[in-house]
Parts: structure tokens; sequence; C-alpha cells
């Protein structure tokens, strides 16, 4: 881990920074079984960020104004999030096109975050097809 987001993870209240390891390493999981290759982890935009050259970047984070929540953020001009909104709006909750919202203290759903992620992560294979292929 580079350590400009060593420091960004470092800098997370312990309970917050344990939510974002949770997620990070559910990202390095699938990358890994998926053999997609290298991923490049850093910061964009102040916060931890991981892409793969078949993939769309995802981005993590936490923001003091709402303590009881952090993100999984993705590009807005995909069609990703609408597709997650299709699959998963009885057990995630979204902000717009570019987020899923979770709860700190609440329920990890690790089945649908892991599907999330290896859409994102083979977007640029599966942009193409009717709801990314699901």
């Amino acid at each position: 881990m580079e350590k400009d987001v060593q420091d960004k993870f470092a800098g997370y209240p312990k309970d917050v920074r344990h939510s974002l390891m949770r997620l990070r390493e559910l990202i390095l999981q699938v990358v890994q079984e998926l053999e997609l290759g290298d991923i490049t982890e850093n910061l964009k935009w102040g916060e931890p960020s991981y892409s793969v050259k078949t993939g769309s970047p995802i981005r993590m984070d936490w923001k003091a104004a709402s303590p009881e929540h952090y993100c999984l953020f993705f590009h807005c001009q995909t069609k990703l999030v609408d597709t997650f909104r299709e699959l998963y709006s009885d057990t995630l909750v979204f902000e717009g096109n570019r987020a899923i919202i979770l709860t700190i203290n609440g329920p990890f759903p690790e089945l649908q975050l892991k599907h999330c992620i290896t859409l994102a992560m083979t977007y640029r294979n599966i942009k193409h097809l009717p709801l990314l292929g699901v």
C-alpha cells in the first residue's frame, strides 16, 4: 500500500477504518480471484481508488459530515450503478448514479458487494451487454 493511501486509512476513526479495510480486502480478493492482473491503488480526489486495465475505477471514502455512512464510488458515466440498482435495490442503498452507501455498524452485504465490484472490475469487457451481461 502506498504511503499516501496508508496515511489516509490511518486518519479514519477506528470503526470506519475497519469497515473501509474490509471493503478494500474484498476489492483485492475479486481482482485476485478473477486474475485481472495488476491493480493500481492510489488516492484520487483524496479518496482511496482501485483500478485494473479491464475495469472502471472504484473509490471509497467516509466523510465526517455523514459519520454513520461510508461509500463505494463508481464512475458516474457508466451503467454500473443503474445496473446495481436494478439487481440490488432491495439490499443496497444508492446515491444517484455514482455510489453505494453503506452503514458503519450495519450489515456488510458481502455477496452483493462482491458482484458489484466484479462488474466494475470487468466493465470494459461487458459494458456493451444488456444489464452488463447479468
